[in-house]
């Protein structure tokens, strides 16, 4: 199998103990020399064999791996992690799986949506083998199946969407993307955690046209704003006239207030001519204001 686990170099406790009992082999090997004795010959013998077996019969998986071991072509046992032996020249581990949580990024490169406009979604999927024995055993390459169903199922969910779905509610586009490919890969015994998806591309020519729009529709939005502040101001104003007309003193009193404003905030002599200063009537001014200092209470 050509997947990630198709082979796993030896672990450091069998070259070890390869390597004493080879020691070993020798230091008999020795001693049958000096004592032309046949047994230690056989002996000797034996030590080499079981220093040769060792590497092969002695496995160590980590804590996230598991091992796939297959004894004459048939499923013998998942083992790990840890330490476990296996019959050398007769069980065989297939597979090294990797039950860690896995991240494969996806493309659908040009694919048109329910409006017919192209986009580029790029999406990454973090998924998981819940399953190791069917994850090894019924799929040749899981990693490239799971790229392909993406891909595809990527392809789907944009050719069923609207540019805009998929613009302004990308969330509910990656739940739709995990649900639809969790389903796919639950057969192989893989698990899609969550599918997210990083960018979505349009053409520039969409882009400039989506730009032009949303600032019309800006443009749009303050152009009614500013025509029902106009009328709120108008509202105003009329009921301002409305006021001034019943009561003329309040008309005089706020021409001087606006004169007094001017000249207290600039500092400058303002020359009023006689006609606008007798329509003013001052003096009914000044008596309006000091009836009504002598009505409120001292």
């Amino acid at each position: 199998m050509s997947n990630y686990f198709s082979a796993k170099g030896t672990n450091q406790l069998a070259i070890v103990l390869a390597v004493i009992v080879l020691a070993l082999a020798i230091a008999v090997g020795w001693h049958a020399r000096a004592t032309a004795a046949p047994s230690s010959y056989v002996l000797s013998a034996i030590l080499v064999v079981l220093a040769i077996l060792i590497p092969r019969a002695i496995k160590v998986a980590d804590q996230w791996e598991r091992a796939v071991v297959l004894r004459l072509g048939k499923l013998q046992a998942i083992r790990g992690p840890g330490l476990f032996v296996i019959v050398p020249f007769v069980d065989e581990v297939a597979s090294w799986l990797d039950q860690r949580i896995q991240t494969t990024e996806i493309n659908a490169e040009t694919a048109l949506s329910k409006d017919t406009v192209p986009v580029n979604i790029d999406a990454v999927i973090f998924w998981q083998i819940h399953d190791p024995q069917r994850a090894a055993l019924e799929i040749t390459n899981y990693r490239q199946a799971i790229t392909q169903v993406a891909q595809t199922s990527l392809r789907e969910v944009v050719g069923s969407s609207l540019l805009s779905t998929l613009l302004s509610e990308r969330k509910q586009g990656d739940l739709l993307l995990r649900d639809e490919i969790g389903r796919k890969t639950a057969e192989w015994g893989v698990a899609v955690i969550s599918v997210e998806i990083r960018d979505i591309g349009v053409p520039p020519a969409l882009q400039d046209a989506m730009s032009r729009q949303a600032q019309a529709e800006r443009e749009k939005l303050a152009r009614v704003l500013l025509g029902q502040a106009e009328q709120e101001i108008a509202a105003k104003f009329v009921e301002a006239a409305e006021t001034y007309a019943r009561t003329p003193a309040a008309l005089q009193l706020r021409a001087m207030n606006i004169i007094y404003e001017t000249t207290k905030e600039r500092g400058a002599t303002i020359l009023i001519p006689t006609a606008m200063v007798d329509s003013m009537n001052p003096a009914s001014a000044f008596g309006v204001v000091a009836a009504a200092a002598g009505a409120s209470p001292s």
